[in-house]
């Protein structure tokens, strides 16, 4: 099967994210003076570089965009099996100002470099000053954040590493599904 994106597919559902998955959640906390504290998941989420470290992610100029545009900070945290459910919760439309973190019961806590709240009992981290804001094709923005504080959760570390399956991540695939990270195996690149 082919079939031009513009056209349609002529499936059920869009096949598109289904495609590019899995896909890691960064659940993005924000704060705005005078509007409060917002928490919502995006699964157009990644990290692109590593020094320094930089992270984005991407959708509607909803109010993680734009909080994140006002404040020049935000925090992503890493999900865990055990806040799936909540996650999801977080991604309801709900009127701005509304604070996700009460309303979904998620435990907050403040960031140290920036301004911003974050997930008190989140695997990770990552506080971030924004660098740049892209508006691209359709009604889509992609913010791009350097990393200036990481929080691990000290049960997630062992033997000096962060390791995910203590954890478990959760990535998002397509439709309305997702997937649970609990297997790693390593292999060597060569040379």
């Amino acid at each position: 099967m082919f079939y031009r994106p513009e056209a349609g597919s002529g499936l059920p559902h869009n096949p598109f994210k289904a495609v590019v998955s899995p896909r890691p959640i960064g659940w993005i906390s924000t704060r705005v003076g005078g509007l409060g504290d917002n928490l919502a998941p995006y699964s157009f989420f990644n990290a692109v570089g590593d020094s320094p470290p930089l992270v984005m992610f991407a959708g509607d100029p909803n109010d993680s965009i734009t909080n994140a545009c006002a404040a020049g900070v935000f925090a992503v945290n890493i999900v865990e099996k055990a806040t799936w459910r909540k996650m999801n919760a977080t991604s309801a439309r709900v009127a701005r100002g509304v604070d996700e973190f009460v309303l979904c019961g998620v435990a907050k806590a403040e960031c140290t470099t920036i301004d911003c709240p974050r997930v008190a009992d989140a695997p990770a981290t990552l506080e971030c000053v924004l660098e740049r804001h892209l508006v691209l094709p359709g009604d889509n923005h992609m913010v791009i954040g350097r990393v200036t504080g990481i929080h691990l959760r000290d049960d997630c570390l062992r033997d000096g590493r962060f390791d995910v399956t203590a954890y478990v991540p959760v990535a998002r695939l397509g439709y309305k599904d997702y997937a649970f990270v609990r297997e790693v195996r390593s292999l060597d690149r060569p040379e």
